[in-house]
């Protein structure tokens, strides 16, 4: 099994990333990204929309939580992981330093 290198997030537009580095299977000299999951600020709703990738490599509502209305709520539900659908078993997401009001 490959060593997570850790994680990252990139935002777009609106919708934030979470995804894990690690080395790539044929090559461990270079990174790959998985993604971990995704929020979407809805502005009109005034809440975050969460999600998480299937095997088909779509992102898809998280329906045992599919919004929330900050972005701590988001992220704790991503390190708790109750579903098992976001493998923080595997990683470790550390965003205790994002600044969030």
């Amino acid at each position: 099994m490959f060593k997570s290198t850790g994680t990252d997030h990139r935002i777009e537009n609106q919708s934030i990333e979470i995804f894990e580095i690690r080395p790539q299977w044929q090559n461990p000299t270079e990174t790959m990204e998985l993604p971990v999951a995704k929020t979407t600020f809805v502005k009109t709703q005034n809440c975050w929309k969460v999600y998480w990738q299937r095997a088909d490599l779509k992102w898809h509502a998280y329906e045992p939580v599919p919004k929330v209305k900050q972005l701590r709520e988001f992220l704790k539900l991503v390190t708790d992981d109750q579903h098992a659908c976001f493998l923080v078993d595997l990683i470790q997401v550390h965003y205790a330093d994002w600044v969030i009001a």
